[in-house]
């Protein structure tokens, strides 16, 4: 089975690329980050505070948490339900950074992640694959963009689909995120040392998805 690790900030473009690269390749994409964001949903559902460890530990023990794959879409699953659209609002995008630095919630999920690359060929993103989940993945990836130009694609995004966003706010929960994400104990963001490094600020998205496409298939041919 072959393995690529994608690891980046929140509105970096990770989930996007990938999506694009694996289908381009005939790979498994599997998005760890909605993973997480269930876990969140599920606190808010419950109106337990993201900081208290001890309640989301219980919580943890009592939820199921599931991604398949629908006509090769990947759908994530809370307790059997479909909440692929309800876990892509800012609150939950915030909760699933807080409980993400939970090291219970990151083992709770650690096995589920690395049971698809035993039996699939996959583009995995997230914030610790490279360097927690799939450390001996073939291809690692780490890619970035300046938090102004995540915040102008994230707006841009959200208004497409019809929402009232605050530019600037989204731009803070970018840099309050990015600040979590580094600074947690359990698996921190950070770029694996054998990573290739790939900005994405002044790219389309065809030129970032050519981009991690090439590092892939130097990978896959042993270069």
């Amino acid at each position: 089975m072959f393995s690529v690790a994608i690891d980046g900030p929140a509105g970096a473009g990770k989930s996007t690329i990938a999506k694009t690269a694996a289908k381009k390749l005939g790979f498994i994409y599997v998005d760890t980050g909605a993973l997480y964001r269930a876990v969140g949903l599920a606190c808010l559902r419950k109106g337990i505070s993201t900081d208290d460890k001890d309640e989301i530990t219980v919580l943890i023990g009592e939820i199921s948490v599931e991604l398949v794959y629908i006509d090769g879409e990947q759908r994530v699953l809370l307790d059997g339900e479909d909440v692929s659209e309800k876990i892509r609002t800012e609150d939950v995008s915030m909760a699933a950074s807080v409980v993400s630095k939970i090291p219970e919630v990151r083992m709770f999920l650690l096995e589920l992640q690395r049971g698809f690359s035993r039996t699939n060929d996959i583009i995995m993103d997230g914030r610790d694959i490279g360097t927690v989940v799939l450390p001996g993945a073939q291809v690692k990836i780490f890619l970035t963009a300046s938090p102004e130009s995540r915040a102008d694609r994230r707006t841009l995004q959200l208004r497409e689909k019809g929402e009232s966003v605050d530019r600037e706010a989204i731009l803070n929960d970018i840099i309050k995120r990015d600040y979590q994400d580094t600074h947690r104990k359990t698996a921190p963001l950070r770029a694996a040392e054998d990573a290739h490094i790939i900005d994405t600020t002044q790219l389309t998205l065809e030129e970032s998805v050519e981009a991690v496409m090439k590092c892939i298939r130097e990978g896959m041919s042993g270069k």
